[in-house]
């Protein structure tokens, strides 16, 4: 092959080359359709759920969001936005946050719905019975024709305001020293007074120079009541409830030793409870 045939031949491999790009992009690009949810991009997939979270905030239905939640292929729905609730948290998205947690609490602690009672239990119920057919018309003559009563118009009782809720107080507060735990975990419990858990509780912890808000729900596998931080040592930390008032001061992170005389950071755990 003579010099001139083999630059012949890698223009023409050049403008073949190029022809097909140029037809692949102008004319007959691939066009992506029909494509779910589970193809998306990680952070795409956290925007979805973040939308499906706000969703059900807004209008409660689970059935749609579960069923939008699948279109994802999870292999655990409501432990990928139990993490991602934790990364909202962390970023400062506090509403993000407690959206995701509701939907993750409601899908592992989800109650099927009582079927309404069929038309004659309502009515026996109610005490009104229910007539098949209807009653004929009342036909007055003319000297029978019926006057009406004066009857006052009621005035309008007062709604009565509910009180406000009563604050919250420490139930219980107990020293761990397991050495299974993490380092200066504080653990936060709340409840009612009977020990129901109560889900998106905001506890601000503060301390000289900051503060974190934490909220309970974030981890439903340890509860929709349950929230935990670590305490730093040698700080002293002030414990309170959103729109309750203080409720522990002087916090700092416990001593403890080993068996084999070694000190380390001990643990906290606090039970919160609403009367």
């Amino acid at each position: 092959m003579t010099r001139l045939q083999l630059w012949l031949s890698l223009i023409f491999f050049l403008i073949g080359a190029g022809a097909g790009l140029a037809y692949a992009w102008l004319f007959a690009p691939i066009r992506a359709t029909d494509f779910t949810p589970a193809a998306l991009r990680a952070d795409f997939k956290d925007q979805y759920r973040l939308v499906i979270a706000a969703a059900y905030a807004a209008n409660g239905n689970l059935e749609r969001a579960r069923a939008r939640l699948s279109l994802l292929n999870d292999p655990d729905p409501y432990a990928v936005l139990s993490t991602q609730a934790q990364r909202a948290l962390a970023n400062g998205d506090r509403a993000g946050a407690y959206h995701l947690a509701q939907l993750a609490t409601a899908l592992r602690q989800e109650v099927t719905a009582e079927s309404p009672l069929p038309t004659e239990q309502v009515a026996a119920s109610s005490g009104t019975p229910l007539l098949e057919t209807p009653l004929p018309p009342v036909i007055f003559s003319s000297d029978q024709i019926p006057v009406p009563e004066y009857t006052p118009t009621p005035r309008p009782a007062r709604t009565a305001t509910s009180p406000p809720a009563p604050p919250f107080q420490v139930l219980s507060q107990q020293t761990l020293c397991d050495e299974t735990l993490p380092e200066g975990l504080l653990q936060i419990i709340v409840q009612t007074a009977n020990r129901n858990p109560l889900l998106g509780v905001e506890v601000i912890l503060s301390w000289a120079g900051g503060e974190e808000h934490i909220f309970t729900g974030l981890k439903p596998e340890l509860g929709s009541g349950y929230a935990d931080t670590l305490l730093r040592p040698e700080v002293t930390y002030t414990l309170r409830v959103v729109n309750s008032g203080v409720l522990l001061t002087d916090l700092i992170t416990p001593t403890c030793k080993k068996l084999s005389g070694e000190t380390y950071w001990g643990s906290i755990k606090i039970i919160l409870q609403r009367p």
